[in-house]
């Protein structure tokens, strides 16, 4: 093949550069129209995929394994909102900041700003917290008329994950 600079009838290095400024721009055009179509693409939209949210927080929930002993940490109906807490002689104590009803996830009351105690023992960060909330999973005793003595099960700081 010859060489396209040589004498005789070639392409000048004016259209070389032509050439190459054209095949510049397409290069660029076509890179610009797939970073369009990625961007558009990644646009944030709802199509219901958000939806297993609180399937997967009840899944969560259900499988949270006790620190300090086997079994679980029970359930969401022994989950409380602690998003405090409070530092004393060296004690942990969950500050009880839930206010969502007690009813539909069917536990006692325990009021906000009740203080519970966490042992170090019941400490639990190994498996996220998908909540935004730090939880007390709290125990208790049952009368035959009411739960009393409460105490920490599981402690799960807030983690986002």
């Amino acid at each position: 093949m010859a060489n396209s600079f040589a004498p005789g009838g070639a392409r000048s290095v004016s259209t070389a550069r032509q050439s190459l400024t054209a095949t510049t721009a397409v290069v660029f055009a076509l890179a610009m129209l797939v970073a369009v179509v990625i961007v558009r693409a990644a646009q944030g939209r709802d199509r219901g995929q958000w939806g297993d949210i609180e399937q997967r927080i009840g899944y969560w929930y259900a499988h949270l394994m006790r620190p300090d002993a086997p079994g679980s940490c029970c359930g969401e109906a022994d989950a409380y909102w602690a998003d405090e807490v409070k530092i004393s002689d060296g004690q942990v104590w969950a500050v009880v900041t839930d206010d969502r009803p007690d009813e539909p996830l069917g536990r006692p009351h325990i009021p906000r700003g009740a203080m519970i105690y966490v042992p170090p023992e019941k400490m639990k960060s190994d498996k996220g917290n998908p909540t935004g909330h730090v939880i007390v999973f709290l125990g208790s005793q049952w009368d035959g008329a009411s739960f009393h003595n409460f105490e920490a099960v599981c402690y799960v700081p807030n983690t986002g994950t």
